[in-house]
């Protein structure tokens, strides 16, 4: 036999075999890699760590549920794990990555990670160097752009790309009906949203996978709403923290507490050690917990407190209209008004549904003031709710000056003052307006002002304008007095001829 034709008959064999782990991936695992062996790079390791295993063990069990048949598409199986440094995600990664392309002929996948750099040298360079251990390792090509098996450049591949959201386009399109599709995400707290909606549309047919890894270095985004928010149901979660997973570095997590002079709950901490997302993101302006006591706190609200409202709009397209009501420390009894963008490129949308809220009586009261984001549509609508007759309104122009020296512009006033009031206030447990509330990040100022990121920016980097914390914000423009209580009505005279000094002594008729 020749030596091409003995290779095959061992590719052969070889390929029989790996069958047999198609919905076993921890089986697969410990098949494929040199665990153990003197001398080899695992020479101290046995198998995968427990973690590892228990995640491998996890996705075997999904395959074997769905039952995919090369034909009827399958629910798509999601896992996401968060976890302090040096836990092995970029090993699990490795090992995943070479799972699938080995035992899924046609299997298209990609990968990305928050920086070029991460994907490069971290998260592309381990799913490299796990595929030279692997028993499977001499079906396929590789170099820093693709992985593909040899004679299938295009059908069976996986490839990195870099998450910014220029390149979402990259991510789009990946379909592979009769096997795998699947996304692999790593640092995934950073990358952009607007990433994962479009590898969403890959998850539509055969058997799709999609995986995210990395530190919650954040209190927002698709990676903190799939771990700890509220996309949790369709997610199957590990929150791993280092000190429990074998073989990490003691000596550099006591060192690391230490440095957090020995509390645990330092945002540091939680995040590089624990895998818990920090009490305020980097740059965040509002922290999580004080949105969460707001959202907890028992309602107080004086009784001659005026109803105030913010109305923060938007012309057409993506970003919603949002009327949001509060009266002193109560933002919560009174529920939001929403209306979709689409639905008021019509200014007399708008119009109607402002003229409503201004003489609709909410618990017996009417709105004393209504301020309106004073961009685009604001301003004729406006107009027009004035020629009305409605004289309770304020337009107010988020770019203006700060009346504090401390703030830079109008809108950072505002949220200033909103972030002061929800040590006390009292909010509705709304997903998207906590999600709104803590979007914002702060941008550094020469003369040390607070100066909030711009909504441009917020989607640069793929946040959603926090219409829901816009609106809150608004109710916080001015200072709106108590309204007057209504005027007794004079005494009547109880004898027509009494005199003027009888008259104002008050006699009672």
């Amino acid at each position: 036999m020749s030596p091409a034709a003995a290779q095959s008959a061992v590719d052969v064999r070889l390929a029989e075999a790996v069958a047999e782990y198609y919905a076993d991936p921890l089986g697969y695992v410990r098949f494929a890699f040199p665990w153990g062996e003197a001398d080899g790079p695992l020479a101290t390791y046995r198998e995968p760590r427990a973690w590892q295993c228990e995640v491998l063990e996890w996705l075997g069990g999904e395959i074997k549920d769905r039952a995919f048949d090369g034909i009827t598409p399958v629910l798509p199986i999601r896992g996401a794990v968060s976890s302090g440094h040096g836990a092995g995600k970029g090993a699990l990664t490795g090992m995943l990555v070479n799972f699938i392309m080995s035992t899924r002929p046609d299997a298209k996948g990609t990968v990305t990670a928050n920086t070029s750099t991460q994907l490069d040298d971290k998260t592309w360079a381990a799913i490299l160097w796990w595929h030279k251990l692997s028993i499977t390792s001499r079906w396929f090509h590789y170099n820093t752009q693709i992985l593909y098996r040899v004679g299938h450049r295009e059908s069976w591949r996986v490839t990195p790309q870099t998450c910014a959201p220029e390149n979402s386009e990259a991510f789009a399109g990946q379909h592979s009906e009769r096997s795998t599709s699947f996304y692999i995400n790593d640092e995934d707290s950073n990358v952009p949203d607007v990433i994962h909606e479009v590898q969403e549309g890959g998850l539509a047919k055969g058997e799709p996978m999609y995986f995210l890894f990395g530190n919650p270095t954040r209190r927002s985004g698709k990676f903190f709403s799939a771990v700890f928010g509220d996309a949790r149901h369709r997610w199957r979660q590990w929150v791993l923290d280092v000190r429990k997973i074998e073989g990490h570095n003691a000596a550099l997590v006591a060192q690391h507490l230490e440095d957090c002079q020995g509390n645990e709950d330092h945002d540091f901490f939680r995040v590089r050690v624990r895998g818990l997302p920090p009490n305020a993101s980097d740059a965040q302006f509002i922290e999580h917990s004080r949105v969460l006591g707001a959202q907890r706190r028992k309602v107080e609200v004086l009784d001659d407190e005026p109803l105030v409202a913010g109305a923060d709009l938007a012309w057409g397209g993506s970003d919603a209209n949002v009327i949001r009501f509060r009266r002193g420390r109560d933002a919560r009894s009174i529920p939001p008004i929403r209306i979709p963008g689409a639905l008021t490129a019509d200014p007399a949308v708008l119009t109607n549904r402002l003229a409503d809220a201004l003489t609709t009586a909410y618990d017996g009261r009417r709105v004393a003031m209504l301020f309106v984001d004073s961009a685009g549509i604001a301003g004729p609508v406006a107009a027009r709710l004035r020629a009305l007759g409605h004289r309770n309104l304020q337009e107010v122009n988020f770019g203006a000056d700060s009346p504090d020296e401390h703030r830079r512009y109008y809108r950072d006033h505002m949220w200033a003052e909103m972030k002061d009031w929800l040590a006390t206030g009292a909010i509705d447990p709304s997903a998207q307006l906590e999600r709104d509330l803590q979007a914002p990040g702060v941008r550094s100022d020469r003369k040390q002002r607070l100066w909030l990121e711009s909504k441009e920016d917020m989607k640069r980097r793929g946040e959603k304008s926090p219409d829901e914390g816009d609106a809150l914000a608004l109710t916080f423009a001015m200072k709106v007095v108590p309204p007057k209580p209504p005027k007794a009505k004079p005494p009547r005279q109880r004898f027509a001829g009494r005199s003027a000094q009888g008259a104002r002594l008050g006699w009672l008729g």
